[in-house]
């Protein structure tokens, strides 16, 4: 498969995951400058490595926001967030990652993450005993 290809089947996976609006949005925050990342984003990190078979895209995203909250990069993690619940991660899968981040890499690069999955699963994230 060639690199335009890649590209087009790695926009296609990334627009399913995070919607176009999101997407065309990132793609062009860095305007002409950031086109070349965007095109190296889409066609290996999404038409290439998201592509392959041996894990699915729901463990590929929580192995994502292990990774964006443990080394604190919570736009990311932000991101990665809508794409977990996109790609059908459930809300404890989530919060046990959370408490695996808070326990290895400490509390503080737990905390935002927590809220930042709060405000994206809304009142999803309230358990069904605390809803009123």
């Amino acid at each position: 498969m060639d690199v335009e290809e890649l590209s087009a089947r790695g926009l296609s996976l990334r627009q399913k995951f995070f919607g176009e609006a999101d997407v065309q949005k990132r793609m062009q925050a860095a305007g002409d400058f950031g086109a070349p990342l965007q095109h190296i984003i889409n066609a290996y990190v999404y038409g290439d490595v998201w592509s392959r078979d041996g894990i699915s895209n729901d463990v590929r995203s929580l192995v994502m926001l292990a990774m964006t909250a443990a080394t604190g990069r919570t736009a990311e993690f932000r991101v990665h967030a809508k794409g977990a619940k996109a790609n059908g991660c459930t809300l404890p899968q989530i919060q046990n990652v959370l408490l695996l981040i808070a326990m290895y890499c400490g509390i503080p690069a737990a905390i935002e993450p927590h809220q930042i999955v709060a405000e994206i699963f809304g009142s999803d994230a309230i358990q069904p005993e605390e809803k009123k």
